[in-house]
C-alpha cells in the first residue's frame, strides 16, 4: 500500500533539511504519538548522512490501550540516508513486532517553493500475513490488506505529525 503525505513549511529549504536530518531527538516535544527518539548511529560521507533512530511510539495513547499493547508494538527502528545534493531522504523501517511480516520504505524529498519548503514523503508498506503466527492461511490474504489499510491511515497522519512539530520547533527557534 502506497503512502504519500505533503505539506508545506514557511522556510528556506536548507533550514527544513538540516533541521529534519539534524534536530529530530528536539521535536519529541512537539509530537504527541512520540515518547522518544534515541540516535543509535550517525556516518558521515560525502554528501550524505546515514542515521539508525529508534523511534519510541505512545504519547497520547489511552492507557488502558497499552496495557494490551507491549512496548515492541509501539517501537521501531528507522535507517535514513540523507543525500545533500538532491534534499532528499530514503528510509527503511524495521518494526519491533511482527518484523518479518512488515516491509516499510519510503523517500522523502524537500523542494524550494514560493514561500518555504514542500517536504514529499512518499512510501510503501506491505504486510506479509502468512508470516505472523495464528493467522489460518485462508485469512491471510484479507488479514494483510485489512492491517496494511490500518497502519496506512495511522502512518500518514504520524508523517505529517512530524511536519507539524517540525513547523513548531522552526517558529519556535527562530524567536
Amino acid at each position: 500500500m502506497q503512502l504519500a503525505a505533503d505539506c508545506t513549511l514557511p522556510f528556506p529549504l536548507p533550514v527544513v533539511f538540516q533541521a529534519y536530518r539534524d534536530d529530530l531527538v528536539k521535536l519529541v516535544e512537539f509530537l504527541p504519538n512520540i515518547r522518544g527518539i534515541d540516535v543509535k548511529s550517525r556516518e558521515e560521507g560525502p554528501g550524505t548522512v546515514c542515521f539508525v533512530n529508534e523511534w519510541r511510539g505512545g504519547g497520547d495513547i489511552p492507557s488502558a490501550a497499552r496495557v494490551v499493547l507491549s512496548e515492541s508494538m509501539l517501537s521501531w527502528t528507522d535507517h535514513a540516508t540523507w543525500n545533500e545534493k538532491d534534499h532528499t531522504c530514503e528510509w527503511r523501517i524495521e518494526t519491533h513486532s511482527f518484523t518479518e511480516a512488515v516491509s516499510c520504505a519510503g523517500k522523502n524529498r524537500f523542494v524550494e517553493v514560493a514561500g518555504g519548503t514542500r517536504l514529499e514523503i512518499r512510501g510503501n508498506i506491505e504486510i506479509d500475513a502468512s508470516k505472523i503466527k495464528g493467522v489460518p492461511r485462508l485469512l491471510r490474504a484479507k488479514v494483510g490488506q485489512t492491517v496494511e489499510d490500518f497502519l496506512a491511515k495511522k502512518i500518514t497522519p504520524n508523517l505529517l505529525s512530524v511536519s507539524d512539530g517540525l513547523m513548531r520547533y522552526l517558529e519556535q527557534s527562530q524567536k
